[in-house]
């Protein structure tokens, strides 16, 4: 069997955290990683984080934030409770590194519900975005990888469809893949072991089972935008809702099951996207709150905390105005 075939060995990396006087988070076997291995882990590590591949963002001309506005804490899910079933919806990239259209379509999700005041409840389809927003349209590569700035633009000019989870079948195009953890048996669960990857295509029509139209069920922003410090991505968040954030994940965090993750242990596995939610204070470290696309098994129910400091998280944010 080759190295990167071979299971990791989660279980240093659970001891090292937990053995770590001075660690700020706890660690422990999360359903979706138990048994994975190497090869199996680095395919959902699908976001690029290097500068000299990643396009350069638009940056907001006139930043919002006003000194002493933003409270030490913020989740989104408390201040928009009508948008509690859209904003806290955990979902499940499978075996595909698609989290780059799961971070950025999540979080428009998101604005667009609180937008509308709450009205809009429907899931976005994170298979549309990552079919048609592909090498061409956006410099991403479906289950091969993607940006997170240019979904945005793509959001801006051409905007989404509907579309729940695998299976769900009521809105226009529904994630081709199921919920999964390797190597585990989870009632709620398959094996990834059994999934074969179905990577979304762009066909540009909507499930035949449905009577939605593809061009009409579009959902868009006004623009697309980075930020330039950590103030501005809170204000942004405080205003409008959740954002898309990427950064460097390392073995450890596999094991992430509490308190404000910061690096301790094992080898970088690659970029990943995901969607930041909020933000506080947590024995003295400042963290952001995120929500992951790993199904919630991983984590705290699928969401998780990360020091504002780690891996290039407050440095690669991207949002857009519904």
């Amino acid at each position: 069997m080759l190295l990167a075939e071979k299971p990791l060995n989660l279980q240093a990396h659970i001891d090292a955290v937990n053995s770590d006087p001075n660690a700020t988070w706890t660690a422990g076997h999360n359903d979706k990683f138990t048994g994975a291995s190497l090869k199996e882990v680095k395919s959902l590590m699908g976001t690029i984080v290097d500068p000299e591949w990643t396009l350069p963002a638009h940056f907001k001309d006139t930043p919002e934030v006003v000194n002493g506005s933003l409270p030490e804490s913020f989740d989104a899910r408390e201040a928009w409770p009508e948008c509690v079933p859209v904003i806290n919806h955990i979902r499940d990239q499978s075996n595909c590194g698609s989290c780059w259209a799961h971070g950025t379509t999540e979080a428009l999700n998101d604005r667009t519900c609180i937008a509308t005041g709450g009205n809009f409840q429907k899931l976005l389809s994170v298979a549309d975005t990552t079919g048609c927003c592909n090498g061409t349209e956006c410099f991403s590569f479906g289950c091969n990888g993607g940006q997170i700035g240019t979904p945005w633009g793509w959001f801006r000019r051409t905007g989404v469809v509907t579309g729940g989870d695998f299976g769900d079948n009521e809105q226009c195009y529904d994630y081709t893949m199921a919920r999964c953890a390797h190597h585990v048996t989870d009632p709620s669960l398959g094996s990834c072991d059994d999934i074969v990857q179905s990577q979304p295509v762009c066909e540009g029509t909507c499930f035949s089972n449905t009577s939605i139209n593809y061009a009409d069920d579009k959902h868009k922003v006004s623009s697309s935008y980075g930020f330039k410090s950590t103030d501005d991505i809170k204000q942004d968040i405080f205003t409008y809702g959740t954002v898309t954030s990427a950064f460097t994940v390392y073995e450890d965090f596999l094991t992430y099951q509490g308190g404000v993750y910061q690096h301790t242990s094992g080898d970088a596995l690659g970029g990943h996207a995901i969607k930041t939610i909020g933000w506080g204070v947590e024995n003295g470290i400042e963290y952001w709150l995120c929500i992951n696309s790993w199904n919630e098994t991983w984590g705290v129910g699928g969401s998780f905390k990360i020091a504002f400091n780690q891996e290039g998280i407050s440095q690669q944010v991207h949002a857009g105005q519904v």
